[in-house]
C-alpha cells in the first residue's frame, strides 16, 4: 500500500512537472526579442527607420506577451492581430526592398517558435 502510494506521488510530481515546463516554454515562444543592430544592418536602415523599428517591434514584443496569457482560442486570434498590426506598421516605414526582407525574417521567426498555426 505505501509502495502504491510513493509511485503514485512520484507519478503526479514527474505530470506536474512535465506541465510547468510545457507552460514555460510556451510562453517563452512569445517573447519576441531582437537585436535591433542586427535587424538594423540587415535591412539596411538609416537612423530615423531604425528609432520607428524599435518603436514598433517594442509594441508587437508586448502585444505578444500578453497573448501568450490567454487561453488557446483568444491567444491565436491575439497573434494573428499582433502580427498583422506589425505588418501594416513596418510597411509605413520601410520600402519595398526592406519590407520583403522582414517579412521573411518575419516568417522564419514565427515559424521556428512554432506560432504559425
Amino acid at each position: 500500500m505505501i509502495l502504491t502510494l510513493v509511485a503514485m506521488l512520484s507519478m503526479t510530481t514527474a505530470f506536474a512537472e512535465d506541465e510547468n515546463t510545457n507552460a514555460v516554454a510556451n510562453v517563452e515562444a512569445y517573447k519576441i526579442d531582437v537585436n535591433m543592430n542586427k535587424l538594423s544592418d540587415a535591412l539596411n536602415l538609416d537612423e530615423n527607420q531604425k528609432a520607428a523599428v524599435e518603436n514598433i517591434h517594442r509594441v508587437f514584443s508586448t502585444e505578444m506577451v500578453y497573448a501568450a496569457q490567454y487561453g488557446n482560442t483568444n491567444r491565436d486570434e491575439m497573434v494573428k492581430n499582433a502580427i498583422k498590426t506589425d505588418v501594416k506598421r513596418m510597411s509605413r516605414v520601410l520600402n519595398a526592398t526592406q519590407m520583403k526582407k522582414y517579412l521573411m525574417l518575419l516568417n522564419v521567426t514565427i515559424n521556428n517558435r512554432g506560432l504559425n498555426k
